[in-house]
């Protein structure tokens, strides 16, 4: 029986306050086993983490919050049997009563990842809410999931799931986005509970540094988003030079396409996915494919648009659809 499956709460800390001892108690008394990760506090903040119930693992330096989640995975992988893990932050913003939900829809569906979505409520800070809806529109594009709350830290999976969880890597925000986007490749389904809002003191306790960590998060979108503009700017330059000497707008597309796909696949294989892998007979099948697209909307929208602008708005068509193909198909599991 799934109900007979022990509730593991996993919390990993930094400098955290009395929010978190409550936290603790409040899980303690509804029947949790507890795994707290103090992830590199200064020792001023060791009066809360020695007023916290259940074990609490400790090490010197601040090493990130997957770092901190695959270090108390790990830690139960090796302690415990028949389990459900519920993942949550210390800072206010989960409630046991939430954690209980996500555990009743786990134990039904033990095979799923079972993630905590906020809706947006009036008082969601506004880069939390533009945060979620970029992170919502980027996921969706890559993955064709939709998921509402991609950066919700309240998730519930059972031991099914471990060896994935463990595998996944990113040692810091990046992680959980990780887990999202590696789902559909492990044939992990991911099922949404409807939880609280809640952001205490317009989160100001977070440690979300939104520059630093979105980069982290988005990074390898960010790096293939620029290999494509710089092939982009070679494809299209070339088309406009090809286009002024042959005045034949099928040919140019096609000599530009060869050039500007030669210079994105060493630099996609190289620098954004990092393969090792002799992944070129794929590539170029997909560079084949996304020509003959390319150029049949090109052709159509010359029709209503002029020439040059119709070549833009078929390339930005392009660019989503060859970021799935390639993260997916072929330099799949090369850049871990």
């Amino acid at each position: 029986m799934a109900e007979d499956k022990i509730k593991i709460a996993l919390i990993p800390s930094y400098e955290p306050d009395e929010k978190l001892v409550l936290l603790t108690h409040e899980l303690y008394n509804n029947g949790y086993e507890i795994i707290v990760i103090n992830d590199g506090s200064n020792k001023e903040y060791d009066k809360y983490f020695n007023e916290c119930l259940g074990n609490v693992i400790s090490y010197k330096y601040n090493r990130g919050k997957g770092y901190a989640l695959k270090k108390g995975l790990r830690y139960i992988n090796k302690h415990y049997k028949n389990y459900v893990v519920v993942t949550m932050d210390c800072d206010g913003q989960h409630t046991t009563k939430d954690a209980n939900k996500l555990v009743k829809a786990c134990f039904r569906e033990d095979d799923k990842l079972i993630l905590g979505s906020r809706r947006r409520g009036k008082n969601t800070p506004l880069r939390s809410y533009l945060g979620n809806f970029i992170t919502r529109f980027i996921y969706r594009a890559v993955t064709s999931v939709d998921i509402y709350d991609t950066q919700t830290g309240l998730r519930c999976f059972s031991d099914k799931l471990m060896d994935y969880m463990l595998s996944v890597s990113g040692d810091r925000y990046e992680y959980e986005m990780n887990v999202l986007l590696g789902a559909r490749d492990n044939n992990i389904k991911l099922k949404e509970v409807w939880i609280q809002t809640i952001y205490e003191d317009n989160n100001r306790g977070s440690h979300f540094n939104t520059l630093k960590d979105s980069f982290k998060i988005y990074k390898e979108i960010i790096k293939f988003s620029l290999s494509s503009i710089f092939s982009f700017v070679i494809d299209y330059v070339l088309f406009v030079l090809f286009n002024f000497f042959t005045l034949n707008t099928i040919l140019s597309n096609v000599m530009s396409r060869i050039i500007s796909s030669s210079f994105n696949y060493n630099v996609n294989k190289k620098i954004v996915f990092k393969s090792n892998s002799n992944s070129i007979i794929k590539y170029f099948g997909l560079a084949l494919l996304i020509l003959i697209l390319n150029t049949s909307v090109l052709y159509v929208l010359s029709n209503f648009v002029n020439t040059y602008l119709a070549k833009i708005i078929t390339e930005l068509i392009m660019f989503f659809f060859s970021y799935f193909v390639q993260k997916n198909y072929i330099f799949e599991g090369d850049d871990k």
